[in-house]
C-alpha cells in the first residue's frame, strides 16, 4: 500500500534502442511516485556519471512503460494497468521528438481543402476551383483553373527533373490529370477522368504511379490509368486537337453505402477506403471485390495507412482519432483512441519515416502531432490556423503541411535530422 500511495520504492530496468544514450544495465531503485521530469533528471545524471560529462546540456527523454508514454506519476501509471509493484519495471527511454518550427504561411484566395507535398513542391486545391503549385520556401509558381467546382483532393503522380504529373479531384464529378513542364512553368490538362455521378472526395496514386484510385459521394471506388500516353502518341495528339481528353475508368467497385471519404493504396493490388457509412474496406483489385471490412460506429472522414508499421488511423466527427490493425486476429477492432481535439477531426497522416508518429487536423483550427504510444495527449499542438483545418500532409519527412478555411497553408519544419 505504501508503494501504491507513492511512499515506497520500486525496482526499474532502464533500456534504450539509442545506444549513444545507454546507461549501465543494472536494476535501479527509485521512488514509486516519480514523474517523467524526475526520471529525465535521473537518466541524465546516470549519463554524466558514466563518462558523458562533455554533453553541453541535458537531453530531453520520453519514457515508455508497458508500451505507453509515461504521462502521470509512475505509481498511478502502473496501478491503472494492474501491474504488481513488486516486479522489476522495464522503462524504455527515447530522445524526445523536437518541437516543429513554424515556417511559411501560403495565402490563397479561398478555402484550402487539399494539400500534398513532393520534395520541395507543394500542391494545393481550393474552393475557388483552382489547383496551385508552390515551393516549400513560400514561392507561388502556378494557379491552375480548369475545374468547375471546389477541389476536394490532390495527389502527385510522378516528378522528374523536367516534368511533374499530378491529379486533382473536384465536386464537379471529375478527376483531372495534369502535366507540368517544370522548366517553362507551363501546365496542360492531359486527361479528364469521367465516370463518377457525384462529387469526388478522395484520390490516391498507386505505388507504381501507373494507377489512380478515386472515391466519390456516389459511393463508388474507381480505378484509372494515370500513364500519360498509353493509348499511343498519335491517338493522344488527335484527341487533344479535337478537345477530347476524356479517360474512362479501368474498373468500378461498389459496396459502400455512403460517400467514400478516404483512400490509401496498401499494395499495387489492394486499396483501403474509409466511408461515411462507418466502414473501412480493403479491396482486392485482382479479384474485383472486397477483401476485408471493419465496421465502426461513426462516419469516417479520412484514413492513413503506414507502410512502416502496417497500421491504419482514421478520424471522425466525435473528435477522436482511432488506430486499427487490419492484420489482427485478436477480435479487438480498435487498438487505441486518441482524444485531444475539441471539434471534428477532418484529416490524418502518418509520418513516412517515424513509425510511431502521425498528425491530425481538426475543425478546432489545430494540427496535432501524436505518438501512437501516447493516447491521452499529443506531443505538440501546431498552431497558426484561424479557422477549420481541412487537410494535412507529412509526405515530405521535413515538413508538416496543412490547409484550412482561413485560406492559408501552414508549414512546420521538423528539426529532427532525417
Amino acid at each position: 500500500m505504501e508503494i501504491e500511495t507513492g511512499e515506497g520504492q520500486v525496482q526499474i530496468h532502464l533500456v534504450t534502442k539509442q545506444e549513444q544514450y545507454a546507461v549501465p544495465d543494472i536494476p535501479y531503485s527509485i521512488g514509486a511516485n516519480v514523474t517523467q521530469e524526475e526520471l529525465n533528471t535521473f537518466v541524465n545524471a546516470l549519463l554524466q556519471e558514466s563518462g558523458d560529462a562533455k554533453r553541453s546540456k541535458p537531453i530531453d527523454f520520453e519514457f515508455i512503460v508497458l508500451n505507453e508514454f509515461l504521462r502521470s506519476r509512475l505509481n498511478f501509471h502502473l496501478k491503472e494497468r494492474s501491474i504488481s509493484f513488486e516486479d522489476v519495471i522495464e522503462i524504455e527511454y527515447i530522445e524526445r521528438f523536437p518541437v516543429p518550427e513554424p515556417q511559411n504561411c501560403l495565402l490563397h484566395d479561398d478555402w484550402v481543402s487539399a494539400v500534398e507535398t513532393y520534395g520541395k513542391w507543394i500542391l494545393t486545391g481550393c474552393y475557388d476551383n483552382t489547383v496551385n503549385v508552390w515551393l516549400v520556401n513560400g514561392k507561388h509558381l502556378l494557379t491552375i483553373p480548369g475545374h468547375s467546382a471546389p477541389i476536394k483532393a490532390v495527389t502527385w503522380i510522378s516528378v522528374s527533373d523536367k516534368v511533374g504529373v499530378f491529379a486533382s479531384a473536384s465536386q464537379d464529378q471529375t478527376v483531372m490529370i495534369w502535366e507540368w513542364n517544370i522548366e517553362t512553368n507551363a501546365v496542360d490538362c492531359i486527361y479528364v477522368c469521367k465516370g463518377h455521378e457525384r462529387g469526388v472526395d478522395s484520390i490516391a496514386t498507386s505505388p507504381s504511379a501507373k494507377l489512380l484510385a478515386s472515391g466519390s459521394w456516389d459511393t463508388m471506388l474507381k480505378i484509372w490509368s494515370c500513364e500519360l500516353h498509353n493509348e499511343g502518341d498519335e491517338e493522344v495528339a488527335s484527341k487533344r486537337l479535337k478537345g477530347e481528353q476524356t479517360r474512362t475508368p479501368i474498373s468500378t467497385l461498389s459496396g459502400h453505402r455512403e460517400a467514400i471519404s478516404g483512400i490509401q493504396w496498401i499494395t499495387e493490388d489492394s486499396v483501403l477506403t474509409g466511408s461515411w457509412d462507418h466502414t473501412l474496406r480493403v479491396w482486392d483489385l485482382a479479384q474485383g471485390g472486397i477483401k476485408s471490412e471493419i465496421n465502426g460506429n461513426k462516419p469516417i472522414f479520412d484514413v492513413s495507412h503506414s507502410k512502416l508499421n502496417g497500421l491504419v488511423i482514421t478520424c471522425s466527427a466525435d473528435k477522436s482519432v482511432r488506430l486499427y490493425d487490419l492484420r489482427s486476429n485478436s477480435g479487438t477492432i480498435v487498438k487505441n483512441t486518441y482524444s485531444g481535439h475539441t471539434q471534428w477531426v477532418q484529416s490524418v497522416f502518418w509520418s513516412t519515416t517515424e513509425e510511431h508518429l502521425f498528425i491530425s487536423g481538426s475543425y478546432d483550427n489545430c494540427v496535432k502531432l501524436w505518438d501512437m504510444r501516447s493516447s491521452k495527449a499529443p506531443l505538440f499542438d501546431l498552431l497558426g490556423h484561424e479557422d477549420k483545418v481541412h487537410d494535412c500532409d507529412w509526405s515530405n519527412p521535413k515538413y508538416m503541411v496543412s490547409g484550412g478555411a482561413d485560406n492559408s497553408v501552414r508549414i512546420f519544419k521538423s528539426k529532427k535530422s532525417i
